[in-house]
C-alpha cells in the first residue's frame, strides 16, 4: 500500500499519545471497521486500562477480538460489544456499566453512492447515532469525545457527506455548551489507502480476474494516506486538544485516481492501456471531481505537529440548531427520504448538488496538485 503513496509513510512520536491513553477505559464505536478496528491496535499498545470495541457487525469485531486475544492474552482488558449507536438505550447501558473516559466515535455508514440511494440510513446512522454516543458521552463525564469525520464534509455533494458535516455540527454545538467535563473533538481526514469499500481493494479485484480497470473520471483526485498514518494523527490530535477543535490532517498532494490504477498496474507486472485497460465509467450519483479538506469559513492554525492543523469554528445558534436536528431526525425514522433529505440541506446550508461542484471545478482548470501546508 505504501508504494502508491507517491511518498514515505510519515513516522510518528508516541509519548504524548501514550500519556493520553495509559491507565484509561477507551470505547471505540465502529470498531471492527477499517478505521476503528487500527484505533483499537494502536491503543491496545500504549497500556490503556480497558478497551471496549463496540460494532454492530459481528464478523468483524470478531476478526479484531480474535487478532488482539492472539495478540496480548490476558495482558489487554478487551471487552467487544454488539450494539448499534442508533440504539440510545442500548448505547446508554453500555456507558453506565463501562464507564469509559475516552471515546472514540468511528461508527458511520461512508460509501457515497449508496448512501445516495439510502440517505435516511445515513442520517439515523451517523447524524442519529453521533448524537445518541456524544450526548451520552457528556453525560456520564466522558473525558474525550473525538469523532472521526471525512473531507467529503467539506462543501459536500452527497448525504453521506452533509451527514458528516451534521455531525461535526453535533460535536461543535456540544463542545460550545460547556456543560460537563467532556471535551469535545473533530478529526477530518480524507481517503485511506485499503479501507472496506475504498478504490484499491477493487482495482486489485479486476486486475486479477483480467477485467478492466474502471475509473470513473480521468481528472478525479483524492487525498491519500494509509490507515494507520491517519489513526496515529487522529490519536496525537485527540492527545492535544483542549476541546473545540476541528483537526484539520495534512494528507500531503492529492493524488490522481487514474495514476493509482495505473502504477498498481505495473505492481502487478502489466502494462495499463496495453496489458489491463482502464475503462472511464463517469462519475457516480453524489461523486466530486475533487475533494476539499477546509470550509470556506475556516482558517488555519498550526499545532505542534506539522502535519495537524486546527480549522477555525464556526458560532453555531444553539436553538435554531436543536429544532432543525429534531425535524431531520423525525423524517429519516419516518423514512420520509424527500423530507429528510429536505431538512439535511437546511441544517447543512453548503451542501450543494455534484453537478454545480464539478462544473465549477471543470470550468476553473483541471484540479491541480496542490498541498494542504502550503
Amino acid at each position: 500500500m505504501e508504494d502508491l503513496l507517491g511518498r514515505d509513510p510519515v513516522k510518528f512520536d508516541s509519548r504524548e499519545v501514550r500519556g493520553f491513553i495509559s491507565g484509561k477505559v477507551c470505547m471505540v464505536t465502529g470498531g471492527g471497521g477499517s478505521i476503528g478496528s487500527e484505533l483499537v491496535r494502536q491503543i491496545a499498545k500504549y497500556s490503556p486500562k480497558q478497551v471496549i470495541i463496540v460494532d454492530i457487525y459481528e464478523n468483524s469485531a470478531y476478526d479484531i477480538q480474535q487478532e488482539l486475544t492472539m495478540e496480548y492474552g490476558d495482558s489487554l482488558d478487551l471487552v467487544t460489544l454488539i450494539a448499534s449507536v442508533r440504539d440510545y438505550y442500548r448505547m446508554n447501558q453500555i456507558f453506565t456499566k463501562y464507564k469509559p473516559q475516552v471515546v472514540f466515535h468511528a461508527a458511520a455508514h461512508k460509501h457515497v453512492p449508496l448512501m445516495e440511494v439510502s440517505p435516511m440510513e445515513a442520517i439515523k446512522n451517523n447524524i442519529v447515532g453521533t448524537f445518541n454516543t456524544a450526548t451520552l458521552a457528556q453525560f456520564h463525564n466522558v473525558e474525550k469525545f473525538v469523532m472521526i469525520s471525512t473531507d467529503k464534509a467539506v462543501n459536500p455533494t452527497n448525504v453521506m457527506g452533509a451527514s458528516k458535516r451534521c455531525c461535526e455540527m453535533i460535536v461543535q454545538y456540544l463542545a460550545q455548551q460547556h456543560e460537563g467535563r467532556t471535551e469535545f473533538v473533530t478529526t477530518r481526514f480524507g481517503n485511506v489507502l485499503g479501507s472496506n469499500g475504498s478504490v484499491i481493494p477493487l482495482f486489485k479485484r479486476q486486475i486479477e480476474q483480467g477485467k478492466p480497470v474502471t475509473v470513473t473520471h480521468p481528472d478525479i483526485i483524492r487525498y491519500f494516506m494509509t490507515i494507520p498514518e491517519a489513526v496515529s494523527l487522529v490519536m496525537e490530535a485527540a492527545a492535544i486538544a483542549e476541546g473545540g477543535e476541528i483537526f484539520v490532517l495534512d494528507m500531503g498532494k492529492p493524488v490522481r485516481i487514474v495514476t493509482l490504477a495505473e502504477n498498481l498496474i505495473r505492481m502487478y507486472g502489466k502494462e495499463p492501456y496495453v496489458d489491463v485497460p482502464i475503462q472511464f465509467t463517469g462519475l457516480r450519483p453524489g461523486e466530486k471531481i475533487k475533494e476539499e479538506l477546509l470550509m470556506n469559513e475556516e482558517g488555519l492554525q498550526k499545532t505542534s505537529n506539522k502535519l495537524i492543523f486546527i480549522g477555525k469554528q464556526i458560532e453555531i445558534d444553539e436553538a435554531t440548531f436543536a429544532a432543525k436536528l429534531r425535524i431531520l431526525r423525525d423524517a429519516a425514522l419516518k423514512n420520509d427520504e424527500e423530507l429528510a433529505v429536505s431538512a439535511l440541506h437546511d441544517m447543512v446550508p453548503t451542501f450543494i448538488t455534484p453537478e454545480e461542484f464539478n462544473n465549477k471545478v471543470t470550468k476553473n482548470n483541471k484540479p491541480q496538485a496542490g498541498n494542504l501546508s502550503a
